[in-house]
């Protein structure tokens, strides 16, 4: 049987959607594979922040992917957690920062990245990637392999 882990947004009929930035609404579970090592990506494209000179709406994918150690980040949470951006005024570098440092306090992953993947506001696009290994691992290491070749094949860039 497996423990039961307290998860209090996962089944919950009376969703709370916050209005702004809140990293206490993430939670985690288990890890039932720790001694594996793979990688777990999330993709969101609808998510939205706003600018914080002048308030205009932001929108981007936001790309997360990590390797757990003991935990894993539960899915709806970090969709409501992705959701309190909506109202949060924050330039797109701090943004994908904050989220993966937000992350790391809750999980203590062996390696994450996190890529976002703005839509053009005045004629620019920004996409900032930051990554983390943990210190002391090999995926230290991966993270600065990583960080060194992130955008040595860019995309095509059409204005999404």
């Amino acid at each position: 049987m497996r423990e039961k882990e307290n998860l209090t947004k996962l089944g919950s009929a009376k969703t709370e959607y916050k209005t702004d930035y809140d990293p206490s609404v993430l939670e985690s579970f288990s890890n039932r594979h720790p001694g594996n090592d793979y990688f777990v990506k999330f993709n969101c494209p609808e998510f939205t922040s706003l600018c914080p000179i002048t308030g205009q709406p932001d929108y981007a994918t936001i790309i997360i992917s990590y390797v757990p150690d003991e935990r894993l980040v539960e899915s709806k949470s970090l969709k409501l957690y992705l959701f309190t951006y909506r109202n949060h005024g924050d330039f797109h570098e701090d943004v994908v920062n904050t989220i993966m440092k937000d992350l790391i306090a809750l999980l203590d992953p062996k390696y994450i990245e996190v890529w976002g993947r703005f839509l053009p506001r005045g004629g620019l696009s920004i996409d900032p990637y930051c990554n983390y290994g943990k210190p002391g691992t090999r995926w230290e290491q991966t993270a600065w392999d990583r960080m060194r070749y992130h955008d040595m094949l860019p995309e095509k860039v059409d204005n999404r």
